[in-house]
């Protein structure tokens, strides 16, 4: 098999000021919003349509956001409507303003049904401390037990606080699904592991792709499992994912991803992404000689020191690892007397 070209380049060596827009496209505005994490933006695009624009994700909903995106709106926009917004996932920093957009802007929501729906049940999940269910998950998980004492008295992560609500009603779009946008087809392609049917758009001239989260240039999307499938098997669908967006890949495609920058040289980021885990996989099997919490396997699967900042999610991904093994069954697992979960190879 001939080997991609271990080429990325990078046409844009600084992102787009806030509340301005870069043209990376004709009718293709690249531009970001602030996000209040370790990953401190989400980038957002809009198309020029016949009578207005169609926005790809929204960043998250806060007042400030809202202010930046009506500059936006009345500087490189045009004034023009924004006439369709479609969200590639259900993350808050994707679908935080779709309902803003819907509500006072009167925009069509376009999505998968899985995003949508997971949008809308987790908003109306709110918390004021984390739930036996999760308090449950961390245990297993083997958190350090000073951060486990300090989130207990903490408010967790809610959907609501920075998700506008949405009202009823949305277009669905799946696999293999056809749509024009900006004067351009486009073919959906879906993937997992990230977040499930996660949707990624693909233009039929072969310049573009928008891929929300699902490729990134720098780094690679975080793969976890969480408190509501505490069993799930994310890094399956990853992989299988990968392997089938991969063929569809081009060196000359422009890829217009959710975080970082712009990039060319798909066929060799895809392979990085693939192999990154492939390599993982056999050097924590051979980590798990002795018996380990998820937590403890930090240092092989990370290789840096891991803050509290972070600490969540570095224990989801570090969990998806070790359920992918023991769904192959390369390790085997038992409950301490502290109730963690101790992974070891198996036989």
């Amino acid at each position: 098999m001939t080997r991609p070209a271990r080429v990325i380049s990078m046409p844009w060596t600084d992102p787009p000021a806030e509340g301005e827009a870069i043209e990376v496209a004709e009718g293709v505005l690249w531009m970001r919003m602030p996000l209040p994490l370790a990953l401190d933006h989400v980038n957002v695009y809009a198309l020029r349509d016949e009578d207005g624009w169609t926005v790809v994700d929204t960043g998250m909903s806060s007042r400030r956001s809202k202010a930046i995106w009506q500059g936006l709106m009345d500087g490189p926009l045009q004034g023009l409507p924004v006439r369709r917004v479609i969200v590639t996932h259900h993350h808050p920093d994707h679908v935080g303003l779709a309902g803003w957009f819907q509500s006072v802007h009167g925009a069509e929501l376009v999505m998968t049904r899985t995003a949508w729906l997971l949008a809308r049940m987790l908003q109306m999940d709110e918390q004021d401390r984390p739930c036996a269910e999760t308090q449950r998950h961390w245990r297993r998980a083997g958190m350090d037990a000073d951060l486990f004492a300090q989130r207990l008295t903490e408010r967790p992560f809610n959907f609501a606080d920075m998700v506008a609500p949405m009202p009823l009603g949305f277009t669905r779009i799946a696999q293999g699904d056809r749509m024009r946008i900006g004067g351009r087809d486009w073919t959906v392609h879906t993937g997992g592991g990230h977040a499930p049917e996660h949707a990624t758009l693909w233009s039929d001239d072969g310049a573009l792709v928008l891929a929300g989260d699902q490729i990134i240039s720098s780094i690679s999307p975080n793969v976890g499992v969480y408190a509501t499938e505490p069993d799930a098997d994310p890094l399956a669908d990853w992989l299988e994912s990968c392997e089938r967006l991969e063929t569809l890949c081009t060196m000359e495609q422009l890829c217009l991803s959710g975080h970082k920058l712009p990039f060319r040289g798909l066929p060799h980021r895809m392979r990085q992404l693939i192999e990154n885990h492939h390599n993982a996989l056999p050097r924590l099997v051979a980590y798990l000689e002795t018996p380990k919490t998820a937590a403890d396997c930090f240092a092989l699967l990370f290789r840096r020191k891991i803050g509290p900042a972070e600490y969540g999610l570095a224990l989801v991904e570090a969990v998806a690892h070790l359920n992918h093994l023991y769904a192959k069954g390369l390790v085997s697992r038992e409950m301490s007397k502290d109730g963690a979960w101790l992974w070891q190879q198996s036989g």
